[in-house]
């Protein structure tokens, strides 16, 4: 099954487009795209190889999205991805940002659908939609310098 690609630009360097991804994911992910869809919840990626991806609810409580496979900052990093599902059925999302003059054009590839066998062609769907209406949360954030 071919991989999901999306590219796409922001208005910022590479190096803001890949913090903003990684390190500041909890300031622009929508609360809805989670586990526990808490509004309260905070959403973290540990930057490094082998860091979780996860929510963590007011109370504590932590559902674990994916893990860091790949980290080049400010080039690259990829995960397993497995929100909403068995980390069993997890596919891999790879991010690549190139810097463009003053734009930095993110190239978003979501490969691995055939793990999850007959359910692939509804995930992968569920998936396509679900990047494209990120797109605008993450283009805003990219357009806050701290």
């Amino acid at each position: 099954m071919e991989p999901l690609e999306l590219a796409f630009t922001v208005e910022c360097s590479p190096e803001h487009a890949f913090d903003t991804w990684a390190r500041r994911i909890g300031t622009w992910w929508p609360k809805g795209h989670s586990v526990s869809a808490d509004p309260g919840l905070k959403v973290t990626l540990e930057p490094r190889v082998g860091g979780r991806i996860f929510e963590r609810t007011p109370d504590g409580t932590e559902h674990e999205w994916g893990e860091v496979v790949a980290w080049d900052p400010p080039h690259r990093l990829s995960y397993l991805w497995h929100l909403r599902t068995d980390r069993a059925d997890a596919t891999e999302v790879t991010v690549a940002f190139t810097g463009e003059g003053e734009h930095t054009l993110v190239t978003i590839v979501h490969s691995g659908w055939e793990r999850l066998g007959a359910k692939a062609d509804a995930w992968r769907e569920r998936n396509h939609r679900g990047w494209g209406g990120l797109v605008g949360h993450y283009r805003a954030a990219c357009s806050v310098t701290l």
